[in-house]
């Protein structure tokens, strides 16, 4: 072995006769002095000096930047891991063939937590392998990496294999090689490993090039006890004994990235079937479990067959197999050919799992599969373009599921999506969908709203912009020209203007070429338009458009600015976050003459548009297929709320619940009175579908809890008794059963949960009545599954427990990890947010628990995004905006690197602005409201 030397000496002070004793030494295998080593080293460092960081043992380390360099590529990866569930740590060695692009003598790669013991490297061409020798292992843990140190340079356009063994602790979070456990019917323990690589973490479980442009094939081996199994990517080729234990080779992998190699070691049992083109299915879960995976398989098998059909390209791995890991942090992962999920995103029992239950079920799978093309087959060339992953993913989860499972209503909720990502979006502290992002909690912090809502409506808005034929063709062609690469943003929109095949050409069918489609890729409302162009308007600046439409008689004038909620144009800063923002927004629109959706691409600040003819009202964005807020001038609002007070079915339902959600973000920004938007939901006392619905109901839902925490006792008396008589004729058609279709069994839930929540007595004695008809039976009666919740919150209380004392013991059960999951901690920690008597609880115990917090969940991952805004999303008081910015100024090496602290920031200030404006409006209209009902 060798030492480098600490301190700051040139290449060019170096004595060339030292580099040649050292070559002739190793050579001779004979002993170099301490002196002798120091001088050599400085000389055959292939990088210049600079300010490179110090090692762990105070060496300097070869590399400063935390991004690997481009001098090394692997090629391909042999890795023997055997974890041992009793003493919970782990023995590896990593074989990785490399490609050496440029001449040098240090190998930068990725370790996190991992013992590097050893590593050796030999030369292999012709067929054969040289003899090995020692690298010198040097660790920077700031960023992750290590260096592997040759005593000769590597030479360009050869190909090495390095050996590390290394041990290493299964982990106790969420993230790498971790440790899950499940208890049996019989009360008995059982541990598994599994893995969780996604973003950054395969370098916890093997020292690996852990960046996804970094592709490679994998050869995974693992060592189990006999009464385990063992996945993989692959399938198992040949498994035997080695002493006391089993040795499980799976088949080589296609080249993907590190962050999709998964193994696991457990005692499942599984459920298989074939699809018609071959590939196998399998669901695997915790034995006492296996009844609940069939629903799973039916749906994988369904989907998968979806998009071989839908991208026109087959599944290019023989199996598929997903698996229900009883600790999971997120809902799923889907790591190539073995995706893995939380046992509530796979196990579906008819008995006890509600109709959003199944709803969920299905997405989830629907979105992980489609990952097997969107960001496996073809993956994002850095993490800033993530939503080419996760955007997608979230998409084409609707479209799979509405293709496959009409039954199910997906397309219902969609529009949902699409107002959570507008809501984000339209916080000065927001981001653009395609952010630069280096450090793993940057890289963490992408998993957000922006990447996959705000990416998933863009491209609905683009396939409505494209039509579905053209929208799937360029699909189609991104893929396979991207396959087992990377892309990035702009490779997409090129693609999409340029749907050209080699068969296009060889077959003599018209086609763009490459040229033509970079200037005019698509005819559109009579205009040739450039889709890069466009679509770059929508993914490199942050923020949401808000059209404003100026109607008068036959004439439409335009407007477009950026969409702020709580800054307001008299507000010093309105100039200053308004400039350099324009949008490239496809327009659409209907009339009262003309239910024919015109179209219109808005390019400038401002246009106009001439309609075929006189009109009484004009309403934008049809269906809400488009990303943008419409706001009416003049008495545009007001021919709209007559026209749902009139006849609201003139209307989709779709473009009832967007002007409803269009109005309260407006109220938020300053451009709508709050009574308005108010006057516009007592229509809904004859709406009965469930979008709409829903949609009114959650603002008046949020503007009660906002009062209540403020203890505005009449405001809020007054609302909640608005709320229960305006809805009495829905309320009161409930059923309390699983009767109807998807949709009304959502509402029922939905609004059931709500009523109770306001105490409303007969849903109250209902909730009672059900449980204590459950309790005689001695908990075989089978409730109905879609009030379950309704009758547990109820009466078992729980997070909805009005005693401060049960709900602190509920939250530390929930940081013990024992009696309740850590996974579900989150879930806990915000449920007791919500409830008036615990929202300060919940605040303080993350507060109390930070330091735990981020070492379980790791800092910018999104549960550590949900403790932050979920515990002060419903602050409202300058008082309570000082002590969430003192607890971040005290935490500040954590808190600088995270967005959400911005986005807590600024929502509290935005609800500070929202009562100070609005709290007598909505005091005043409910005062009126009631005394002329």
């Amino acid at each position: 072995m060798y030492i480098r030397v600490i301190g700051s000496r040139s290449r060019k002070n170096c004595n060339r006769n030292s580099l040649v004793i050292w070559r002739m030494l190793l050579k001779q295998k004979l002993t170099l002095t301490l002196g002798l080593l120091y001088q050599v080293m400085l000389c055959i460092s292939d990088h210049d000096s600079g300010d490179f960081p110090s090692a762990t043992n105070g060496q300097k380390f070869p590399w400063n930047k935390i991004r690997l360099p481009d001098r090394i590529k692997p090629v391909s990866y042999d890795l023997l891991i055997h974890p041992n569930l009793t003493t919970l740590n782990f023995t590896g060695l990593a074989r990785i063939w490399i490609s050496v692009l440029q001449e040098t003598s240090s190998i930068i790669l990725h370790s996190k937590h991992l013992e590097i013991n050893k590593a050796t490297i030999a030369l292999t061409n012709d067929e054969s392998t040289h003899p090995e020798s020692n690298l010198y292992i040097l660790e920077y843990p700031p960023y992750e990496q290590i260096a592997l140190e040759n005593a000769e340079p590597l030479a360009s356009g050869e190909t090495y294999i390095i050996n590390i063994y290394y041990t290493g602790n299964l982990s106790d979070g969420f993230y790498g090689f971790y440790k899950s456990s499940y208890q049996t019917p019989d009360g008995k323990t059982r541990v598994l490993a599994s893995t969780h690589f996604e973003p950054t973490s395969a370098r916890m479980a093997f020292p690996c090039f852990d960046e996804p442009s970094f592709k490679a094939n994998f050869s995974i081996k693992l060592r189990r006890e006999k009464q385990h199994i063992s996945l993989s990517n692959m399938p198992l080729i040949k498994s035997f004994p080695v002493g006391e234990v089993f040795e499980d080779h799976f088949d080589v992998s296609v080249r993907m990235s590190t962050y999709l190699v998964a193994f696991i070691v457990c005692d499942f049992t599984s459920v298989s079937a074939v699809t018609s083109t071959g590939i196998k299915v399998s669901i695997y879960a915790a034995p006492d479990k296996w009844s609940q995976t069939h629903y799973a398989l039916e749906a994988a098998v369904k989907l998968l067959e979806f998009y071989e059909h839908y991208f026109n390209i087959y599944y290019p791995l023989p199996k598929q197999d997903l698996v229900a890991i009883p600790d999971f942090q997120s809902g799923a992962m889907e790591n190539w050919g073995l995706t893995t999920y939380r046992e509530t995103s796979l196990l579906y029992h008819p008995e006890t799992s509600s109709a959003s239950d199944k709803l969920w079920i299905t997405m989830v799978i629907g979105h992980e599969l489609a990952h097997q093309w969107f960001g496996n087959l073809v993956t994002m060339e850095w993490w800033n373009d993530i939503w080419l992953n996760e955007g997608f993913a979230r998409y084409m989860e609707f479209v799979s599921v509405d293709s496959t499972y009409p039954e199910l209503q997906v397309d219902d909720y969609f529009l949902n999506t699409c107002f959570g990502a507008m809501g984000r979006d339209s916080m000065n502290s927001s981001c653009p969908i395609s952010t630069p992002a280096e450090n793993p909690t940057q890289i963490k912090e992408m998993f957000d709203t922006v990447s996959y809502d705000k990416g998933a409506c863009i491209l609905h808005m683009l396939r409505n912009f494209l039509t579905e034929e053209v929208f799937q063709r360029g699909l189609v062609h991104y893929l396979r020209k991207y396959s087992y690469r990377n892309a990035k943003n702009e490779d997409l929109w090129n693609s999409m203007a340029n749907t050209c095949t080699e068969e296009d050409f060889t077959s003599g069918g018209f086609c763009y070429s490459a040229s033509q489609a970079a200037k005019n890729a698509y005819l559109y409302a009579g205009e040739h338009l450039d889709i890069k162009e466009i679509m770059n308007t929508w993914t490199l600046q942050q923020g949401i458009p808000v059209i404003i439409v100026d109607h008068n008689g036959s004439k439409v004038k335009l407007e477009q600015e950026r969409f702020l909620k709580g800054v307001l144009p008299e507000d010093p800063t309105w100039d200053s976050l308004q400039s350099g923002y324009l949008w490239q927004v496809p327009l659409t629109y209907i009339t009262s003459s003309s239910k024919a959706i015109g179209k219109h691409l808005l390019k400038t600040k401002t246009d106009h548009i001439e309609l075929d003819g006189e009109a009484q009202w004009v309403k934008f964005n049809v269906d809400m297929n488009g990303y943008y807020i419409v706001h009416y001038k003049r008495a545009g609002w007001d021919s709209l709320i007559n026209l749902l007070w009139q006849n609201h079915t003139l209307l989709s339902q779709k473009d009832r619940a967007n002007l409803i959600h269009n109005a309260f973000q407006l109220v938020s920004a300053g451009k709508l009175s709050l009574d308005r938007a108010l006057d516009l939901t007592r229509y809904l006392r004859h709406e009965n579908k469930i979008i709409p619905v829903l949609q009114g109901l959650d603002y008046l839902e949020v503007y009660y809890r906002l009062v209540l925490r403020r203890n505005i006792s009449d405001v809020a008396a007054n609302l909640k008794g608005y709320i229960l008589q305006f809805f009495k004729h829905l309320i009161n058609k409930q059923s309390w059963s699983d009767d109807g279709t998807v949709s009304e069994r959502l509402l029922r839930s939905n609004l059931l949960e709500l009523v109770c929540e306001l105490e409303y007595p007969p849903c109250i004695q209902k909730a009672s009545d059900y449980f204590n008809q459950w309790r005689k039976s001695n908990g075989t009666m089978n409730l109905p599954t879609d009030v379950l919740e309704v009758v547990y919150s109820i009466v078992s209380a729980l997070t909805s427990s009005r005693d401060p004392e049960k709900l602190e013991r509920l939250l530390e059960l929930g940081m013990q990890g024992d009696i309740i999951k850590l996974q579900n901690l989150a879930h806990i920690v915000l449920g007791v947010s919500r409830n008036p008597s615990g929202q300060f609880l919940a605040w303080n115990f993350v507060k109390k628990n930070w330091n735990k917090l981020i070492e379980k969940f790791q800092l910018g991952s999104f549960i550590v995004r949900w403790l932050i805004l979920g515990t002060t999303s419903r602050f409202s008081s300058k008082e309570e905006l000082k002590e969430v910015e003192l607890f971040f100024d005290s935490i500040k090496e954590h808190s600088s690197q995270l967005r959400c602290t911005q986005l807590a920031v600024e929502g509290i200030q935005k609800n500070i602005r929202w009562l100070e404006r609005n709290l007598d409006v909505l005091r005043s209209w409910l005062l009126n409201i009631t005394a002329n009902p």
